[in-house]
């Protein structure tokens, strides 16, 4: 029981961090019907922009509060100019085009970004400096750190607000109308061109808050590290359905606990061979199970145009 308490806390964490990042693989699936491949790597780069930030700051003698909502805000400035310009320049030409071309340019766009932050930061892991002291709390005979208590609340914080926001607000109504129909939507006086921009420069900005989460977690950064971490939560984003916000949500909070949970028990049932070191085994696995089983999504709707 306490190995499932640990896993599941540790999964929900995790997931928590998955679903900040599906979420923008999904609101421009929503809009557009592009898979934005370079958005873990839009993540990745909010990771280290905070990392620098914070290895700028830490002998300024300021509270770790406020260093993180410096860094943070920061890396959101700079991810979400940096959506902003990959929406202009790399997919806005090639919204009438097929299909292919925007998704072969999603991946180009992906490799330059890695490349690039090769070039800027190197290739080394970048260590994150000193900063927090988190305390343990028990919890049904399993550890939940402050830092992971906090991850995982502002993420959900993060997530409740997106949905408060598109449900409610009147740019939310113009995203819903032009996911609804764009060309609909344009006749109607909603600007579409600025509602996906908006978008994308939401999404990425939630991207970097996830990506200092990233770093707060595992203490480390790296120029590759989005690529993995944006296949998972576009395998998050396809559990749960993509397109559909909600679905972003659930699918990362279940792929985390999914992945998990397998690499602790079926990592003991075979001696270490399939632990924690193989445990994007297990997503991929879901990610095939879901396409075989319930393309759609467990939120999703069946969509001949889109699928």
């Amino acid at each position: 029981m306490d190995i499932f308490a640990q896993q599941l806390i540790n999964g929900l964490v995790l997931g928590s961090i998955y679903a900040l990042v599906a979420l923008g693989y999904t609101m421009v699936y929503g809009i557009l019907g592009l898979i934005n491949f370079a958005h873990g790597d839009i993540t990745m780069i909010g990771a280290l922009v905070a990392l620098t930030i914070l290895q700028g700051l830490a002998a300024a003698g300021l509270p770790a509060p406020v260093l993180l909502v410096i860094a943070g805000g920061g890396a959101m400035i700079v991810c979400a100019a940096l959506g902003l310009s990959i929406e202009r320049v790399a997919y806005r030409p090639l919204r009438r085009a097929p299909r292919l071309a925007p998704l072969i340019t999603a991946i180009g766009v992906s490799i330059l970004l890695q490349y690039s932050a090769a070039l800027v930061w190197g290739k080394q892991y970048i260590a994150l400096p000193k900063l927090l002291e988190p305390s343990a709390i028990d919890i049904a005979g399993a550890q939940l750190t402050t830092l992971q208590l906090a991850i995982f609340l502002l993420a959900c914080a993060i997530m409740a607000a997106l949905l408060w926001f598109i449900k409610t607000s009147r740019m939310g109504r113009a995203m819903r109308a032009t996911e609804q129909n764009p060309d609909v939507a344009g006749l109607m006086g909603v600007n579409t061109n600025s509602v996906i921009a908006f978008t994308f420069v939401l999404g990425s900005a939630i991207g970097a808050i996830a990506g200092l989460m990233i770093i707060l977690y595992y203490g480390i950064g790296h120029y590759f590290m989005g690529f993995m971490l944006g296949l998972k939560a576009f395998t998050a984003a396809v559990l749960g359905g993509i397109g559909n916000v909600g679905g972003a949500v659930l699918g990362g909070l279940l792929l985390g606990v999914i992945e998990s949970l397998a690499s602790g028990y079926i990592g003991d049932l075979s001696g270490g061979v399939l632990g924690s070191n193989y445990r994007d085994i297990f997503a991929f696995l879901v990610l095939v199970l879901v396409l075989v089983l319930r393309p759609s999504g467990l939120l999703g709707q069946q969509n001949g145009d889109r699928a």
